[in-house]
């Protein structure tokens, strides 16, 4: 099916971002394939970005997303959830893209035993949600996403620009710029994109 490689995630954070849509996710447990076709992300590029956890500088925690892309960041948030991100751009700077929500496809009854009470709907439209579903934890931080065995992305089929939206990032407790940037990607047609509800721009319209 083909891996992505390290040159996919070196480029620009938000050319990243558009083109991971459409990509599939693959979680390795037991033997066993749980994918998804990511169907949206978020971009957080930089220090001088307040909604991005390297705003503080380097840190044992941030130190991942100043490494080489390709990498794997994942963090644990409110004691209860964890997610999942891509780490992109050149070694040395901070740039990485939060996987929001999957359309599972590959390994349902295993994600649903892990979501268990949760209709196939809910299964993985959230970030919290879809690392639940195909168990990600921080064992899975800071790990080279182009050779693990455990987890990857393959090329899966390409969102077309048509069906790409762009809005402001969820749930950001910031202000100024960073508050209003569009660097959020989904495809704008899929049931499986998360609960927020503000009606994004098709992306043709954004121009960074």
């Amino acid at each position: 099916m083909g891996r992505l490689d390290r040159s996919f995630f070196e480029r620009d954070t938000l050319q990243v971002a558009r083109d991971l849509l459409g990509r599939r996710l693959v979680r390795m447990v037991a033997g066993q394939r749980l994918t998804g076709l990511i169907v949206e992300v978020e971009a957080y590029i930089g220090e001088d970005d307040l909604a991005c956890h390297a705003s503080r500088g380097r840190t044992k925690r941030t130190q991942v997303m100043y490494g080489p892309p390709g990498r794997s960041y994942v963090y644990f948030i409110y004691g209860m959830y964890h997610c999942l991100n891509v780490v992109t751009e050149n070694a040395g700077f901070p740039a990485a893209i939060l996987i929001r929500a999957l359309a599972a496809e590959e390994g349902k009854e295993v994600m649903r035993l892990n979501r268990a009470g949760q209709p196939d709907g809910n299964l993985t439209n959230g970030p919290g949600k879809l690392c639940q579903a195909l168990h990600i934890d921080r064992q899975l931080n800071d790990i080279d996403l182009t050779t693990h065995d455990m987890l990857f992305l393959e090329n899966g089929t390409p969102a077309p620009e048509p069906r790409i939206a762009v809005s402001r990032r969820v749930g950001l407790n910031v202000s100024g710029w960073a508050a209003d940037v569009l660097w959020r990607f989904y495809v704008v047609d899929s049931p499986h994109v998360s609960g927020y509800t503000e009606k994004g721009r098709i992306a043709d319209d954004y121009h960074g």
